[in-house]
């Protein structure tokens, strides 16, 4: 009698396991359809109009979040991926807008943009892997779209509460910018409405869009934010000119790092002597002195935060670094940019050539490379 019972109530837990196995799924099955059809369905039905109205500035997030609230959309994240895929990308308008629950994400882009079937790009601007804001600033001076006084104002004006990684810059942090690292490098389009702080809007729309997902859960995995992946990210843009060498120079920048060794990166120097613009090439011994949060060879541990705006490259190269023993690199063939990576300070300098491009120099044009 006793194994009958225990039988029946093996099979009830079976039964009941296989059950919630079915509500998991269900449920879940349910979620990535509701997901997908807000970030690609171009289904619409009749449902109730809503009046929404978006304030002037407002985020993809910030209105991602307004029309969740006023219940035409459940997922904020989907509906800002395909704003960023979209042509409305960084053209939202301000305003009051009358919606309707019964239309597709881009339907309510394309009614909160009247102006896109008319507005065409008048010009397109290059953001390379490895400007600074202060770069930046300076080519959309040249190029007419704002100028760098404007640019920076806009990229001062930003708050923390406007994009939420942002909250991850230390409280008190003594950067020159704290946009600097998150204006993510790449083409943008630009239209007569394109205001200095539309642009850095889009720029760092740009970034969120890209440092998500994997990303964002590996950089969570090895206990990094965002701001500790950009500053290392940033330090490895500036050194790295072949792609196969930047997981080797995350490395190096970890190896370091792990034994208090100071990373002394002349790129960490070059940043403050430049004030931002890179166009100096040598560092001096004497330069090495200057006093800044930035200076590695003055202060140990990183900088105080990211020297230029890196890549999606240069940011996985941090999140999935090249495990080895080397603690030293310098310059081995100037033309192609590559180095040479070794264990000790002997080999290092037994390997060394004069005259590196990134290298320390003294007067004489005696090197010492990173």
């Amino acid at each position: 009698m006793n194994r009958i019972i225990s039988l029946i109530k093996l099979i009830i837990l079976a039964v009941a396991s296989v059950s919630l196995c079915m509500v998991i799924f269900d449920y879940g099955k349910g979620y990535y359809d509701d997901y997908m059809r807000e970030y690609k369905g171009t289904y619409s039905f009749e449902g109730e109009d809503v009046e929404v109205t978006i304030p002037e500035g407002a985020s993809a997030k910030q209105i991602a979040s307004i029309l969740k609230d006023e219940g035409l959309i459940k997922y904020e994240g989907a509906f800002v991926k395909r704003l960023q895929d979209s042509e409305y990308s960084g053209r939202l308008k301000s305003g009051t807008f009358t919606l309707n629950t019964g239309m597709n994400t881009l339907q309510m882009m394309e009614a909160m943009c009247p102006e896109v079937e008319y507005e065409l790009p008048i010009a397109t601007l290059v953001i390379p892997e490895g400007f600074t804001v202060e770069m930046i600033a300076a080519r959309c001076e040249e190029q007419g779209i704002c100028s760098e006084s404007e640019f920076l104002n806009a990229v001062q004006s930003v708050t923390t509460s406007d994009f939420i990684y942002l909250a991850d810059v230390p409280a008190g942090a003594d950067v020159e910018y704290k946009l600097q690292g998150y204006l993510f490098p790449a083409t943008y389009d630009i239209y007569e409405s394109t205001t200095a702080e539309s642009l850095v809007e889009w720029m760092l729309d740009t970034f969120e869009y890209h440092y998500s997902g994997e990303l964002e859960a590996r950089a969570t995995e090895l206990g990094y934010n965002s701001y500790d992946v950009i500053t290392r990210a940033s330090i490895v843009e500036r050194e790295a000119k072949v792609d196969e060498e930047r997981a080797t120079i995350a490395g190096v920048i970890n190896n370091r790092l792990a034994i208090d060794m100071p990373l002394q990166m002349c790129p960490t120097v070059l940043y403050p002597l430049t004030d931002g613009m890179y166009d100096q090439n040598q560092v001096l011994y004497e330069d090495l002195e200057i006093e800044s949060p930035y200076n590695t060879y003055k202060y140990s541990g990183l900088p105080e935060g990211p020297i230029c705006n890196p890549g999606v490259a240069c940011i996985e190269a941090v999140l999935y670094p090249e495990q080895h023993s080397y603690y030293y690199y310098h310059v081995g063939d100037e033309e192609a940019g590559t180095h040479i990576f070794t264990e000790t300070y002997e080999e290092h300098v037994d390997t060394q050539i004069i005259g590196g491009p990134n290298g320390v120099q003294s007067e004489d044009g005696e090197d010492d490379s990173e």
